[in-house]
């Protein structure tokens, strides 16, 4: 089979379009339109760093038979001529005045109209990679009507393939050597900015492609933020450091963290971090097939909550992970989504021990035909010390 730049086969992507069109059949809708960077590359394969520019729209029309239509800037001609798209509309990119709105507006208007209905991402964890004035008047242009579809597309992505499955594990496997040579080149002295710049290029060195997601946070005995950093704070004796990292590879992220205490920590902050490694546990005995990840959500936060925890300020216990960093679904008391093998999903146990600090652990895992299987190779099972 011939193998495309993004790493897949042609058959992966015939697959993925397939597997649409029967939804497209189930939901009657005549076409799926797509504006995003991560639901287009699903489709045609087309990886490229351009995407950081916010200038252009670029357009994908998936039809009820046949192979998707991209309706892109001519910039970008060539490179989707390297995918398996063969229907490529192009016009010059940027024009205000109409930025491909006429053009998508009439491939929309030229598929047969069999039930009258196009499919958006609309609605949850979803957005419009447009101006939402140009959107409105597609929408008057078009014949038929829109409907959201947002999270029957986050479905689709949400079951990967043995050869996605694959590209995570490897990043995983990058983002864990990273992780590993931590205390060979952290210590007391540095800054988080430092400290991480080195695991950033340790991860480059061992192929990742980008590190686009490396955050810290550090205080004593404990940190109080994993969304921030990372920062100048110099690292002292009795700190406690988490770095959470996503890495990529070939266009698929880890996503998962490791704490460090330098020198030591208190018995209160082992514990806590003891009772997160539990819930970890507890989590992928809960995940299988069958299962939702409320049922996942549950069995880690009745770990937590036994051993003491005051609340967890992040929200939810894990998600979904793939082209991007979270995707649907959310491990929360109230998700009730049903796990199925090929299921990529974090688990991320975290909770607030003390005032001003928290303990979060994370791993990844597939979802197999009975039970889970980890991608990440586990942290040690009692908080790592940097003397």
């Amino acid at each position: 089979m011939e193998i495309l730049d993004f790493g897949f086969t042609t058959a992966e992507f015939e697959t993925r379009t397939v597997r649409m069109q029967k939804l497209m059949h189930e939901k009657e809708l005549d076409a799926v339109f797509l504006t995003t960077e991560p639901n287009i590359r699903y489709y045609t394969g087309y990886y490229t760093q351009f995407w950081e520019s916010p200038t252009r729209p670029w357009f994908l029309v998936i039809p009820l038979e046949g192979k998707p239509i991209a309706v892109i800037p001519g910039i970008g001609a060539s490179g989707m001529r390297a995918t398996w798209i063969e229907d490529i509309r192009t016009w010059s990119s940027p024009n205000p005045e109409d930025d491909g709105i006429t053009l998508v507006s009439d491939v929309l208007n030229s598929l047969p109209s069999r039930f009258g209905r196009v499919g958006a991402t609309l609605g949850l964890q979803s957005y419009l990679r447009m101006p939402t004035a140009d959107y409105l008047s597609i929408t008057e242009k078009v014949s038929k009507e829109f409907v959201d579809i947002a999270e029957d597309m986050h479905y689709l992505r949400s079951v990967k393939s043995p050869a996605e499955v694959e590209k995570i594990r490897r990043a995983c496997a990058i983002t864990n050597h990273g992780f590993d040579m931590i205390p060979s080149h952290a210590k007391v002295g540095q800054t988080e900015r430092e400290i991480c710049t080195q695991m950033r290029i340790n991860m480059l060195q061992e192929g990742a492609e980008f590190v686009k997601y490396l955050i810290s946070g550090s205080g004593p005995d404990g940190y109080d933020s994993i969304i921030m950093g990372p920062t100048s704070r110099v690292i002292e004796e009795g700190d406690v450091l988490i770095i959470d990292v996503g890495a990529v590879y070939d266009g698929y992220f880890s996503d998962f963290d490791r704490n460090f205490a330098f020198g030591h920590c208190s018995d209160e902050t082992k514990r806590a971090y003891d009772c997160v490694y539990a819930a970890t546990d507890a989590g992928f005995a809960a995940a299988r097939p069958g299962a939702t990840t409320t049922d996942v959500y549950n069995a880690m936060w009745k770990i937590m909550e036994a051993g003491g925890a005051l609340g967890n300020e992040v929200g939810r216990l894990g998600h979904g992970l793939g082209t991007q960093l979270t995707e649907w679904p959310s491990n929360t008391a109230t998700d009730n989504t049903v796990l199925e093998p090929g299921m990529v999903i974090t688990l991320e146990p975290g909770m607030t021990y003390a005032k001003g600090k928290d303990m979060v652990h994370e791993e990844n895992i597939v979802i197999t035909e009975d039970g889970a299987e980890w991608l990440t190779r586990r942290a040690s099972e009692h908080i790592t010390i940097i003397d």
